[in-house]
């Protein structure tokens, strides 16, 4: 089954990914705490995309592709921006960055998902979850 949404870069767009994802887990019948993991993960990575990529402009498109069989569901989620080096993002859980209220996106995307990879230059994230 697949699925596919372009959003724009608008925070309020958040609530269509989350009824995409809950289509998608429901068709499936995806237990709750999967379900839990997967709308977490994708959720962080459009509001990465939103906010970081696209830099909240409206005019650009956050573009969220869902693939998934009876054995696994991938999510690619592009956005319109420069991209970014998802190896030079600070580990959050470093005693210098434990405070920050930012920078948990890719942390939690990371330990949430089966597989993460970051392509097109990191205006692309596909994760993974084994069903």
């Amino acid at each position: 089954m697949h699925k596919s949404i372009e959003i724009s870069s608008a925070p309020e767009s958040l609530h269509l990914v989350e009824k995409i994802i809950d289509e998608m887990t429901e068709k499936h019948q995806i237990e709750s705490d999967l379900y839990g993991k997967i709308l977490v993960a994708t959720i962080e990575a459009v509001n990465n995309a939103i906010i970081h990529g696209n830099k909240s402009d409206v005019e650009k498109k956050v573009c969220i592709d869902i693939d998934a069989n009876g054995n696994a569901m991938k999510i690619r989620i592009k956005d319109e921006g420069e991209g970014f080096d998802y190896k030079k993002v600070p580990d959050p859980t470093a005693p210098e960055n434990i405070e920050n209220i930012h920078g948990r996106g890719v942390f939690l995307m990371t330990k949430l998902s089966d597989d993460i990879k970051f392509n097109q230059n990191g205006t692309e994230v596909e994760m993974t979850f084994k069903l």
